[in-house]
């Protein structure tokens, strides 16, 4: 029988937001998408948001190549994009392949991007439909590695580049693959379980431990493989991605919110903020 999960409190680090996305720890800060406010933004040392750039069509995802360009997702019009000379660029059309909105990512180490999707419309009210995840290399070629996902959301990939890990958010599960040398997926496999929950940004620590941020539970979980969570972290509002970052990678990050896909409404409330916790075990992997 698993030990009563630690409970941890976290404090308000960044107010204000519409709905933070992706949060990651990049070059010394804390990055992260304002969705429906359409812009990125980087955490400055005062401890205000700057904007980075403005992505019209709904930022998610965040990664970056090895020669340090940003890459970003743009959710509505189904496309990567790379930050190029100040200006954002088109690394690659998934709409072919994405049945519809895009969403998180995880970059490996060649620059390869791993993107998930939604699948169906969630806005609209369709049942859930099971979608692919979307392979991208730096040329910009395009192809599933997976399919029958339901909502395939965060990814990680651990310290040795071998494995990647997926939050698959309408499944109440994370997915685990291995990764072949060309970025193929193989050996599928069930990571955890985690019924009752909706699994969206995840991130990984060195313990080989997933923070798993679970909206409709308003709470980040931290899950071993097979599924026992050791510690957990309650939020008032809802909670829907997370990052282990500072100097030595032990401050969690929980991006929270309210979950809404109307952005006039969301504009005018601006429920999102930025929480962070102390934890004893640092991230790795990546993102």
């Amino acid at each position: 029988m698993n030990a009563p999960a630690v409970q941890l409190r976290t404090t308000a680090v960044a107010d204000g937001l519409v709905f933070p996305e992706a949060p990651r720890w990049h070059d010394g800060s804390l990055w992260f998408s304002d969705m429906l406010d359409g812009k990125v933004y980087r955490l400055g040392a005062d401890g205000k948001p700057q904007p980075v750039l403005e992505v019209p069509r709904q930022p998610s995802g965040l990664g970056w190549l090895p020669d340090g360009r940003l890459l970003v997702v743009s959710m509505i019009d189904r496309r990567l994009l790379r930050l190029q000379d100040g200006k954002l660029e088109p690394v690659a059309d998934l709409s072919a392949l994405a049945p519809f909105h895009c969403n998180d990512m995880v970059v490996d180490a060649c620059g390869r991007a791993y993107v998930g999707n939604f699948g169906f419309d969630l806005p609209g009210k369709a049942p859930p439909a099971a979608t692919v995840l979307i392979l991208v290399t730096p040329e910009g070629q395009a192809r599933a590695v997976a399919d029958g996902l339901l909502f395939p959301n965060g990814c990680v990939i651990t310290p040795d580049g071998g494995t990647l890990i997926v939050a698959e958010t309408f499944g109440a599960r994370l997915t685990a693959f291995s990764i072949a040398p060309d970025g193929s997926l193989t050996n599928r496999r069930t990571w955890a379980d985690l019924p009752g929950t909706s699994p969206d940004g995840i991130c990984l620590d060195a313990e080989g431990a997933l923070w798993v941020a679970s909206p409709v539970t308003r709470a980040v979980l931290r899950v071993r493989e097979g599924g026992a969570i050791t510690h957990r972290v309650d939020v008032q509002r809802q909670a829907i991605a997370c990052m282990l970052g500072g100097s030595d990678r032990r401050t969690l990050y929980v991006a929270t919110g309210h979950v809404s896909f109307d952005a006039d409404k969301a504009r005018r409330y601006r429920s999102g903020r930025i929480e962070a916790v102390r934890v004893d075990v640092p991230g790795a992997g990546r993102p």
